[in-house]
Formats: C-alpha cells, structure tokens, sequence
C-alpha cells in the first residue's frame, strides 16, 4: 500500500476529499442495505395465545468494520486508477460475503479495465460460491466465448439450457449457433453444439429446432451436406415450422437441393408471410424473376395493407418487362406509405423509420420512372424523376434523366448531365463512369462503350468487373480475340467470376466453335452460381449445337420458367421449331415479342427461321 499511499496524497486535497466521500456513501449504503434485512416474524407459542407478536429483531449483516474498510479502500484506489489493487480488494470481499452485487461490481471493474481473464475468474469465483445464481452462469458463458474459450464453453451452456424454463428453451436454442459463431474454431463448435443439444433431440418441443441451430453450426463449419441432411431431418419432425426452410435458404445458391425442401415448406397454405419474402430475395439474386413474383402476389393477397411486397413485386415486374402492372404494384405501394406513414416500411437494424420511408419512395419513384420508360411515356418518367429529391441517388437520377434526352434526340444534353457529376472520390468517379458507360449500352454506341471502359480500365487497374464489361463491348463490335483475351483476364484476377466463364463459354457456342470447351466454361459458370437462369440458357444453348436436343429442351425450359427472358425464349422457341413443335415455338416468341419486340436476338432468329408472327 505504500505506492498507493504516496501516490494518493500527491492529488489535490479537494480531489482526496471527493474519493473519500464518495466511497464511504458507496460502503456505508451497502452496508446499511444489509443490516436492515430482517427475518419472517417468528409465531407465538402455541401455549401462549395471548402473547403479542414478537417485534422484527435486526439481521446481523456479515460486512464488519474490516471489510467495510476494505471496500472502502477499494473503491479509494479504483477512483485512484489502480483497479488491479481495486479488483483484488473486492474479490475477497465478494468471496467472504458471498454477495451477487459484490461479484458483479469486482467483474465491472474487471472488464472496465479490459482485463479479460480477472473479470473471467471471478465469474466464476461468484458461481462457485452462489451455484444457482443464473447471473454468475451468463457472465461465465458470456466471458468465455468473448475470450473464445469455446472448450470451456459445454458446461456452462448445458446448465443454462437444463435451468431454462420449457416455454423459453426453444428461442434460447434457436439462438445459439449465432451466439457461437464468433468462435476461431467453426467445426469444433458445430461438434459442440451436437453434445450439448443431444437431450434435445427427443423431446417434442425442442427437436426441430435442435436439428436447425446443429445444421446452422454445421453450415458456418463448410458442412452444407451434412447441414442439409439435418434441415431435412427437421422439415420431417415438423413440416409446418418455418425454421428447417429458412436454413435451406442460406444455403442457396449453392445448394440446389435445398431449393426442394424450401419449396415444400412454401406449398403450404399456413406458410409465414415473412419466409416467402426471403424467398423471394434468395430467388431475385438468383435472377429467377418469374418464380419470385408467384411468392411475392401470395404475400400480396395475404396481406393487401402491407405496403413494402409491392414494392418487391413493382421492381420484379420491371425486371420481367411488365411495365403496366409494375405501375399497379408501385402505385399500391406508395398509396399505403401515404396512408401509413413510415410503419408501411421496413426499417434497416439502425435507420430510423422516417430515412426509412424516404429510401423507399425513392425507389418506387425511380422504379415509375423506369416503367414509363419502357411504355414510351417519357413526359411522365421525367415527372416521376423530377419529385426526387434524394442525393444519394443523384447517379441515378440523372443518369435515367440522361438516357430520356437521349431517347428524345437531345444526346449532347444527356452526355452533359452526366459529365457534371460529382467525382470527389474514387468511388464517385467509378459510380460516374458506369453511369455514363450504362447509358452508352442503351444506345448502342458500341465503339465509345468501349473506348471509355478502356480508358477506366487504366484509371481503374485490375478491375475485373470494368474488364467484363470492355469484354461484352469488344464482342459487340466483332473484335472475339479481345473479348476472350480480356475475359481470361477478368479470370485470372477473379478466378470465382461465373459471369467471366458463362460468357466465354456462349460466346463459343454462338459461334459453333470449341464446343466441348464451351461446355465446360458453362459448367464451371453453373457450379459458381447454380439455378441461374442465363447460364442454363447458356448450357442449353450449347446442348443444342451439339445436338442434343431433348438436353436443350429440358434446360431451356428450366431456364425459361424461372426466368422468362427474350432471349431464353429465342433459344427455346428455336429449339421447338427444330422439334417439329411449331405452336408452342409461335407462343414462346409471340410472349417473348409482347414483352420486347425490339431485341436484337428475338429479331435476328426469327428473320434467320423465315418466321412470321
């Protein structure tokens, strides 16, 4: 103490005379606190039924004049800084009392001064002496997976979940693989989380969800088979629990199989609104916009006055080339946020609800905007785009805005716009360049597509998205050995570019070459993204300069159904006329024309077949 002397009465005397009051009313409460405990009056004697109640006779408390000197000199030398002397003082306080609000004042200052290990020790210096405090379990286990002393971990956790009540054993369950997830060792975790839950695997109201959180472990662990196998086993134990196929959703794309278990879970009626939604997502990203739409209307007509399905269904009709009824959805939305205000949105983990409801009528606006595009109205798409009033968006205002000049003669106008973007960063100069390089695309002005995305290429260095792009220009221009030159490049750089690969691989096949090798492009592309509906195209399509044609029936009707594109049904229809199918190749492109007549492909077979519609 000699140190702590010295040191202490080098502070101002106003500054001592504050740490001592401070904690002399800290001690002195404590002490107060306890003294006054009573216990539960005592009964009158049996023979004595007149004797008058005996009055509350004072609980002795266990903290004597030493041990209040000794917190009182604790809490001297923490407000000292010397919460080393202040964590040793208080544990053997704690430990003598065996007192929970002492325990958790030593563990505070343990973690206050970011010592793991001392606020770990005397976690469980307080379980060893309070063994049924639930509070010294959860700081035990929470310590240790903080500290990832996840082989410590099985005993602490077991105890939690045998003391938890029935009704909340479930949710504690369903909580654990992401309570454990930060642990270094995944697979010895998952391993864990086996033992701990195996009583649980019996009991009706524990073993679906216990079979889920092991799958989740197992996933996290690289295991999708095995995860798989478990989300199947609990599908099984109880088909109408939402859980096993919201596993089976982490594991798409990746995992075709587990698209089954999903889909069975969404064939039931009583399906959560909610699980259709993330199905919904999970089937955008995969670009199967025609099987998104189906779950997103059933969410739609389960619940007409929750506005942000609309929104989904607005942009997934868009994408489907639906303009009219995308404008019904997006009026929907925007009707029901007026009308409910910020609530009609679904909020971000940490955006507030009004930022909330302004990213989403922005997005319904540019959606409408989009729409009117693809109607022809341009008056109306530049009405939509003036109400915005969002700079975040302001790329891709203008460059919408942009592309309308564009369409209305007004070119220079529309190059203008964009070139008075802001570029203060690199970001803002690549965002700029994709805009004016997208709006380039849209009017096929192929030869400055490229020129541009060659000079962003040397601004921009070893960009393999800015490299596929200059790709798709150079083989609209006819110039195949730099389209392949610069997609082997994009998969040098980024060896898991399935878009890299697929292209390649069609390219090849478009022109009847390689074909064996196109093939194989095609198949590492699908098994880098599979169910995606353009690579599947891609693999029908080289099927059928195979002659495979039954194959390339089977994939482009599979690539047609999720997503039911122009040029899919290019492909498709050409195949049925091959096959002698001629009215059901006249119904594909005649759906296909009704969407976009003006495609390029669509056009090019039809004239090539000699076909009329």
């Amino acid at each position: 103490m000699a140190g702590f002397a010295s040191q202490w009465f080098k502070r101002p005397l106003r500054a001592q005379l504050r740490g001592v009051a401070a904690a002399a009313m800290l001690c002195t409460a404590y002490a107060a606190q306890a003294q006054t405990q009573t216990p539960a009056p005592a009964e009158a004697p049996a023979s004595s039924p007149s004797a008058s109640p005996a009055a509350p006779v004072p609980q002795n408390s266990a903290l004597d004049t030493p041990l209040l000197y000794q917190l009182l000199v604790g809490e001297i030398v923490l407000r000292n800084g010397q919460a080393g002397d202040a964590y040793q003082l208080y544990l053997d306080a704690a430990r003598r009392l065996r007192d929970e609000g002492l325990f958790r004042r030593t563990v505070e200052i343990a973690l206050q001064a970011r010592a793991g290990d001392q606020a770990l020790q005397a976690a469980k210096a307080w379980r060893q002496a309070l063994p049924q405090s639930g509070e010294a379990l959860r700081f035990e286990l929470q310590l240790l997976l903080a500290l990832h002393r996840g082989n410590e971990v099985a005993e602490p956790l077991r105890t939690l979940l045998e003391r938890s009540p029935d009704a909340e054993r479930p949710g504690l369950i369903a909580t654990l693989p992401r309570l454990l997830q930060r642990q270094d060792q995944p697979r010895e975790t998952a391993q864990l989380l086996d033992n701990v839950l195996k009583p649980y695997l019996e009991r009706p109201d524990t073993r679906t969800i216990s079979r889920v959180a092991q799958g989740s472990a197992w996933l996290s662990a690289g295991e999708a088979q095995r995860a798989l196998s478990l989300a199947e086993q609990a599908a099984a134990d109880d088909p109408n629990s939402p859980a096993p196929a919201l596993l089976a959703l982490e594991m798409l794309p990746r995992q075709v199989a587990a698209d089954a278990l999903v889909r069975r879970y969404m064939e039931q009626p009583q399906a959560e609104p909610a699980v259709r939604l993330s199905y919904a997502r999970t089937l955008s990203a995969m670009q199967r916009y025609g099987e998104a739409v189906q779950q997103v209307e059933l969410v739609t007509q389960a619940k007409p006055d929750v506005a942000p399905p609309f929104l989904m269904l607005g942009a997934l009709r868009l994408e489907l080339r639906e303009p009219a009824r995308a404008e019904v959805a997006l009026q929907r939305y925007l009707q029901l946020v007026r009308e409910q205000g910020a609530s009609a949105n679904e909020e971000g983990e940490d955006e507030p609800a009004d930022e909330a409801r302004q990213r989403g009528v922005t997005q319904a606006q540019l959606l409408l905007a989009q729409a009117a595009e693809q109607r022809g109205d341009m008056a109306q798409a530049e009405r939509w785009l003036a109400g915005i009033d969002d700079p975040q968006r302001l790329v891709e205002v203008q460059a919408r805005r942009a592309l309308l000049l564009a369409h209305q003669g007004r070119v220079d106008e529309g190059r203008a716009l964009l070139h008075a973007l802001p570029e203060r960063s690199e970001e803002e100069a690549r965002a700029k360049l994709m805009a004016e390089v997208q709006w380039l695309r849209e009017l096929k002005r192929w030869d400055e597509t490229y020129k541009l995305l060659a000079a962003g290429n040397q601004r921009f260095s070893a960009d393999p998205d800015l490299l596929y792009e200059q790709a798709m220009a150079a083989e609209k221009l006819d110039r195949v050995d730099e389209m392949e030159r610069l997609l082997r490049q994009v998969i040098t750089l980024k060896p898991d570019h399935q878009h890299a690969y697929n292209a390649l691989g069609y390219s090849l096949a478009e022109r009847n070459q390689r074909l064996p090798e196109a093939r194989q492009l095609i198949a590492k592309a699908l098994e880098l993204a599979p169910g995606d509906p353009f690579i599947i195209d891609s693999l029908g399509w080289v099927e059928f300069r195979m002659g495979n044609t039954q194959e390339a029936l089977r994939l482009l009707q599979q690539a047609y159904t999720a997503r039911p594109d122009i040029e899919i049904a290019a492909h498709l229809g050409e195949v049925l006329w091959t096959l002698g199918r001629r009215d059901e190749a006249l119904r594909v492109w005649r759906e296909a024309r009704g969407r976009d007549g003006s495609n390029e492909l669509l056009r090019a077979t039809l004239a090539r077949l000699k076909v009329d519609l």
